[in-house]
């Protein structure tokens, strides 16, 4: 789920057909040049794109400010905070923002870079590492999830941000787009997606399923992947897998139970699918259910978005992030997530208004992994 809830109108004429299942030959180890950590890996901090005023105005960026504060809030004892904001009077803003609520900004840094918008998890770098244990950051380009909203300063973040950290960048721009939303790992060689949202004509035309999995296992690090076909047209995505469905752990799939999955329009042969998936040693993942919302999620300002999910999660060093909607099921979510993570802080962010523009948490971070040095 992603974006301003008027743009959904549109997607029908908007979306063109993903391409056909086709059998392949999987990917070999030795196709592997870089290597993904999985997110519960050891981050060296977060990057979060602050709302701002510039492409949809005050009350947008008024409606979201508190969110962020509450993730910044919750994920400066964890690890370093890396802040986008669009220019100097919007870093000017958020810090009072942060200094207002207690906030500590020790861990905190800014970097100046216009955006589009606030989803860095779909635009934002992609931390790999190569061979030889250093990170890098992978640019896999943005095109505003098929060319459907704007993007061109969203696109850009990836370089710039190489640039400063002067890190190694490797563009994939002509390569394949590819959102990070779109995509899960399990940290041991497994990829889980959604066709509709990769194998699709508004993204990469006439790739073919076994050319993505080629370029995956070379950039990711993955050899065995779990294909659902997802739903083009559903929602501005084309059903991003991180919605509905993660990997907890590397042996656990987090995900909802067959109604509420069926309410979230996932098709029955990708339920039956996603339930049967198995790791890269053919064991079959456990399966956590959590439940959907017990009511229709309300905004602060009235607006009903029916009900919402909770897998849309965020994993730090010693946190997890949570959507929560002032519903009774909130903390049922927490207490079920909190027990997949028992040595890690579960918090609550309050994400009503977030969804009303398409996204949870997991879709407005992005981990970077820590370097371990290699030296003795």
């Amino acid at each position: 789920m992603r974006k301003m809830e008027s743009l959904l109108l549109l997607l029908p004429s908007l979306l063109l057909s993903c391409t056909k299942e086709v059998t392949t030959q999987p990917p070999t180890d030795t196709s592997i040049v870089y290597t993904m950590p999985d997110e519960s890996s050891p981050h060296e901090g977060t990057w979060l794109q602050w709302p701002h005023q510039y492409q949809y105005g005050k009350t947008y960026r008024n409606r979201l400010d508190q969110t962020w504060v509450a993730m910044t809030k919750a994920l400066v004892p964890s690890e370093r905070v890396h802040i986008i904001a669009y220019d100097q009077a919007e870093q000017e803003r958020i810090t009072a923002l942060l200094q207002q609520a207690a906030v500590p900004l020790q861990q905190i840094d800014f970097k100046i870079y216009p955006t589009d918008d606030v989803w860095v998890r779909d635009n934002g770098p992609i931390f790999v590492k190569d061979k030889n244990g250093q990170i890098l950051i992978e640019d896999w380009g943005f095109n505003g999830w098929g060319k459907k909203a704007a993007y061109n300063n969203c696109n850009a973040i990836p370089g710039k941000i190489a640039a400063d950290l002067h890190m190694k960048g490797i563009d994939l721009n002509g390569t394949m787009i590819n959102e990070g939303g779109s995509v899960e790992i399990d940290g041991n060689g497994v990829l889980m997606a959604c066709k509709s949202s990769i194998l699709n004509s508004n993204r990469n035309p006439d790739m073919t399923q076994q050319q993505a999995e080629e370029i995956f296992s070379k950039y990711l690090g993955v050899t065995k992947f779990i294909w659902l076909e997802g739903k083009a047209g559903l929602d501005i995505t084309d059903m991003h897998i991180d919605g509905f469905a993660r990997f907890a752990n590397a042996s656990t799939i987090i995900t909802m139970n067959t109604n509420d999955l069926d309410y979230w329009q996932v098709p029955q042969d990708d339920v039956t699918r996603l339930y049967a998936a198995t790791n890269k040693a053919s064991v079959p993942y456990k399966i956590v259910q959590v439940p959907l919302t017990q009511n229709d999620v309300i905004t602060t300002y009235g607006k009903n978005l029916g009900k919402a999910s909770y897998i849309n999660y965020y994993i730090a060093n010693t946190t997890v992030l949570v959507p929560n909607y002032n519903d009774p099921n909130d903390a049922v979510a927490m207490n079920i997530i909190q027990q997949l993570y028992p040595n890690k802080k579960v918090v609550g962010i309050d994400c009503r208004n977030l969804f009303a523009n398409g996204g949870m948490i997991h879709c407005v971070t992005q981990q970077q992994p820590l370097q371990i040095s290699t030296t003795k």
